[in-house]
C-alpha cells in the first residue's frame, strides 16, 4: 500500500510522537511505501494571534500544501494523527474531494474537551461531553488556562461540527481504547466510523531483571498525571527498608523537588534508552494519572520489560493493566490506598515476579510490533473496503 500519514508535532515530545513513529516503522518494515506529512509548533513563534487562531479553525496554507502533495504522489489512503493547531482540519479537504480514504487517530478527547483529557481544577470534569459549543471549557480557560486561546480552540470545534466536518470529512476514527470509543460515540461521533485499536511499540525492549526495591514514575511533572498525590502516599511507604521512589521527567511541577520527601531520587529528562534501562531494574511502575489518559506509551514500554504496573482505575487504563495480573489498580488521588498498593509490592517480591511474567505476555499478546500490524492493516482495509462500497452505490 501507499500511505501518507500526517502529524502536528506538539512543542514537548510525547506519546502521540513516539506512536506516530512506531506505526511508520513497522509499515515500512512489512514493505508499504509510506510518506510523512508533518509539522511543529515551533512555527507558532513566528505567527501573531490573529493568524493563529485563524489557521486552527482553518489553515489555507495547509491544504494547498496538501493538495499538491496528493496529487502528485496518489496515496491509497491518509492517516491523520494530531492536527492541532497547525494543520487543521482544512487538511481533510484535499483528500476527500480526490476520494482517498481519510483516517483520524484520536489520541486524546480534544474533540469533546477543551483540556483534551476531561479534568478542571484537580477532577475528572465532563461538563462539556456532547455539548455543540464549549463554553464552559472556555469560561474556565481550560486550554491552556487562558479564555482567549480557550475561545479560539471553542470556536474551530463549534465551526466544524456546524460544518458537519466530524460526521462527513473522515471515514474512520480510531479509538485507542473502548474507553475511549465509548466517549467520542457520546460526543456525537458516528458509532459505525469508530474503530479501536490499541498502541504499540514497533521495537521490543526486552524483559528486564527487575532487582531493585525502587518504585519508578516516568512522565510529564504536570498537575494531571497525580505526581503531588504519589508524593503524599510515597510519605507513608519510605519506612519500608531499602525502598524508593525514582521520579523520571520534566515539567511545570519541578518545585515538587523542594519537599522533603524521604526516598525519593529525582533523575529528571531521561532519554528512551535511559528509561528503558530504568524500566528493567525497577520493582514496578507507578502511573497515578488523575485525568483519562488515552493508551500511554509508558504503560506499554514498561509491560514490555515485564516492569508490574500500578495504576488509576480509571480512564482507559483497567483495559491494560490486568488488576491483580500484571499490576495493581488503585482509585486516583486516593492517597492511604495507593500507600497500601506501593508498601504491598515492596513487601510481596515474588509476587511481583508472578505479575512480571503475566505482563511481559500481555505486551507480546496485545502490544507488539507485530500484534500492531495486524491492527493496523486490518484498519486500513476495512476503511478502503468500505470507502469503495459507498463509491459504488454513489
Amino acid at each position: 500500500m501507499n500511505i501518507l500519514r500526517i502529524h502536528n508535532y506538539y512543542l514537548q515530545p510525547g506519546g502521540e510522537d513516539e506512536v506516530f513513529r512506531a506505526e511508520s516503522e513497522v509499515l515500512r518494515a512489512h514493505g508499504h511505501t509510506v510518506r510523512e506529512f508533518t509539522v511543529s509548533n515551533t512555527a507558532i513563534e513566528s505567527m501573531g494571534k490573529v493568524e493563529l487562531a485563524v489557521a486552527t479553525v482553518w489553515n489555507r496554507q495547509m491544504q494547498r500544501r496538501l493538495e499538491v502533495l496528493l496529487r502528485e504522489d496518489r496515496p491509497d489512503v491518509v492517516h491523520f494523527h494530531n492536527t492541532f493547531p497547525l494543520v487543521s482540519p482544512a487538511a481533510y479537504a484535499p483528500p476527500r474531494r480526490l476520494g482517498i480514504p481519510v483516517i483520524q487517530t484520536l489520541h486524546n478527547f480534544r474533540l469533546l474537551c477543551l483540556n483534551a483529557v476531561f479534568l478542571r481544577e484537580g477532577r475528572i470534569c465532563e461538563t462539556c461531553l456532547g455539548r455543540r459549543v464549549l463554553w464552559p471549557g472556555v469560561v474556565h480557560g481550560c486550554y491552556r488556562g487562558s479564555r482567549p486561546a480557550s475561545a479560539v480552540a471553542a470556536a474551530m470545534l463549534a465551526f466544524h461540527r456546524a460544518r458537519g466536518t466530524w460526521s462527513s470529512a473522515v471515514d474512520t476514527y480510531v479509538a485507542v481504547s473502548e474507553f475511549a470509543r465509548a466517549k467520542f460515540i457520546a460526543g456525537g461521533l458516528p458509532p459505525d466510523r469508530v474503530a479501536v485499536k490499541p498502541n504499540f511499540l514497533s521495537d521490543d525492549p526486552g524483559p528486564g531483571s527487575h532487582g531493585k526495591r525502587h518504585a519508578l514514575f516516568v512522565g510529564r511533572l504536570s498537575p494531571e498525571k497525580g505526581l503531588d498525590s504519589l508524593l503524599r502516599a510515597w510519605r507513608r511507604v519510605a519506612q519500608v527498608p531499602g525502598s524508593a521512589l525514582r521520579v523520571i521527567g520534566t515539567g511545570p511541577l519541578e518545585g515538587l523537588r523542594t519537599r522533603a520527601v524521604p526516598g525519593v531520587e529525582w533523575l529528571g529528562w531521561q532519554n528512551r534508552p535511559q528509561v528503558l534501562a530504568a524500566m528493567r531494574e525497577a520493582a514496578f511502575l507507578v502511573f497515578p494519572s488523575e485525568c483519562y489518559e488515552g493508551l500511554p506509551m509508558v504503560v506499554l514500554e514498561a509491560m514490555a520489560t515485564g516492569l508490574p504496573v500500578i495504576g488509576s482505575s480509571q480512564g482507559s487504563l483497567p483495559e491494560v493493566v490486568d488488576d491483580g495480573g500484571t499490576g495493581l489498580l488503585v482509585p486516583a488521588g486516593d492517597i492511604e490506598r495507593w500507600a497500601a498498593a506501593m508498601s504491598w509490592a515492596l513487601e510481596h517480591p515474588r509476587e511481583l515476579e508472578r505479575m512480571s511474567a503475566r505482563a511481559r505476555q500481555k505486551f507480546e499478546r496485545s502490544y507488539s510490533a507485530e500484534a500492531g500490524y495486524a491492527g493496523l492493516i486490518a484498519l486500513y482495509g476495512e476503511t478502503l473496503e468500505r470507502s469503495r462500497a459507498l463509491a459504488d452505490r454513489q
